[in-house]
């Protein structure tokens, strides 16, 4: 299996990922304000370097955030269209289960049976999901959420929102206080979950957990006599 992977609820990223858990490529950009822009070419990029076309893909794999409103529906509108265009399957998969493929292998060291993976969701919260540590890797027990730091349970907290609000957390884990989700972890997680025998959800519908900033505005006031 070949999936094309994107991801834009934290930076903008795409891999290529073989079903058997093989990163052939990936692209991330650390600027959070043009997902846009950078998603197209750079999938351009990793197909025409990897001698890849389109139909040649079993699926296309997208993160379904939490995330902001803007960078979220970038990534998903362009999965979905490539999809579409190319006439391959499309699936979704939350995104916080690339930070908690990344904090697996650091976890089960560390020999935690459970932990918080979080991203920053800006007015002081973090996007949050709580995963076990099963023998054939993590699986979601609780989330995704959003909320203050400080509401959280007292378990080691992985990812970039645990690095900005370490100070309000019980068991940061400093090691990963940068880390995002990518495109790449995505697939791999994707990969962890056919092995397990699990189809890939269908479902790319845009996980942003709250209302957005942009309200529609009311009807116009009649000025006073």
């Amino acid at each position: 299996m070949l999936l094309l992977c994107l991801d834009s609820s934290a930076v903008a990223s795409a891999a290529l990922v073989t079903g058997a858990g093989e990163v052939l490529g990936s692209f991330a950009s650390p600027d959070t304000r043009s997902h846009a822009e950078v998603l197209a070419p750079a999938v351009r990029e990793l197909l025409t370097g990897h001698g890849v076309a389109g139909g040649d893909l079993d699926a296309v794999l997208v993160g379904t955030g939490p995330g902001p409103f803007t960078g979220l529906r970038a990534g998903i509108a362009t999965a979905r269209a490539l999809a579409f265009a190319w006439d391959v399957p499309l699936h979704g998969l939350m995104s916080l289960e690339a930070l908690a493929q990344d904090a697996a292998e650091d976890a089960r060291a560390a020999g935690h049976e459970e932990f918080l993976v979080l991203t920053d969701a800006r007015r002081k919260e973090v996007y949050w999901a709580r995963f076990v540590l099963a023998p054939d890797g993590p699986r979601l027990v609780a989330g995704p959420g959003v909320a203050a730091a400080e509401r959280l349970p007292g378990l080691p907290a992985y990812g970039r929102g645990a690095g900005i609000w370490a100070d309000h957390l019980a068991r940061p884990v400093p090691a990963f206080a940068a880390a995002q989700p990518t495109a790449s972890s995505l697939g791999l997680a994707a990969a962890r979950r056919t092995v397990r025998g699990e189809a890939l959800p269908a479902d790319t519908a845009p996980l942003y957990l709250r209302e957005s900033d942009a309200k529609v505005p009311g009807p116009r006031k009649k000025a006073l006599a």
